[in-house]
């Protein structure tokens, strides 16, 4: 007799990171449906969950607040295994998260330069922290303070001249020598 556990197994979760434009969404949803696993996007699990959009609690509540929210999703707002987690591009920088993403499962960070992130975010007026006057000047500056917390997932895949399918590979190459 075959129980349902060994025909479908759990599997550990996966967690995206990296700066937003690096292809979190778009890869992940692309890894969720070769692994078979249920897709989840942090940013839109808390717009659903507080009835507002990102902005709109980055106007209201702060940046602070925001971070409080992701870390309470990963912490307990999802199931445990058999889904890919695209996190929001800050949710690894406050202290422990890097942590506590690869204690709950794989974490990989993607990356690319501040001019690809740039050319694939602007003009895009729902990303609170490019609504400034210099947003590839603003990206140069948050990159430079966020990429050690994303190298502290271990796992760095390069998004720059390649598709999403390549990148998708590679994520999936990682996973599956980690999980």
């Amino acid at each position: 007799m075959t129980s349902l556990e060994n025909i479908c197994p759990d599997k550990p979760n996966l967690y995206l990171v990296g700066f937003m434009g690096t292809g979190k969404s778009a890869v992940g949803r692309r890894v969720a449906e070769k692994l078979g696993f249920h897709f989840i996007d942090v940013d839109q699990a808390i717009e659903d969950e507080e009835g507002l959009a990102i902005t709109q609690l980055f106007a209201q509540r702060g940046e602070d607040a925001f971070r409080e929210l992701e870390r309470n999703f990963i912490e307990s707002g999802h199931p445990h295994s058999n889904c890919v987690v695209s996190c929001g591009g800050g949710l690894s920088v406050p202290e422990g998260m890097p942590e506590l993403l690869k204690k709950k499962g794989v974490a990989v960070s993607l990356w690319a330069t501040p001019e690809v992130i740039y050319e694939r975010t602007k003009g895009n007026s729902t990303r609170p922290l490019l609504n400034v006057a210099d947003p590839l000047s603003n990206i140069r500056k948050l990159l430079e303070l966020r990429e050690p917390r994303y190298r502290a997932t271990g796992n760095l895949v390069s998004t720059v001249g390649r598709g999403i399918a390549a990148v998708t590979e590679a994520v999936l190459r990682v996973y599956r020598s980690q999980s």
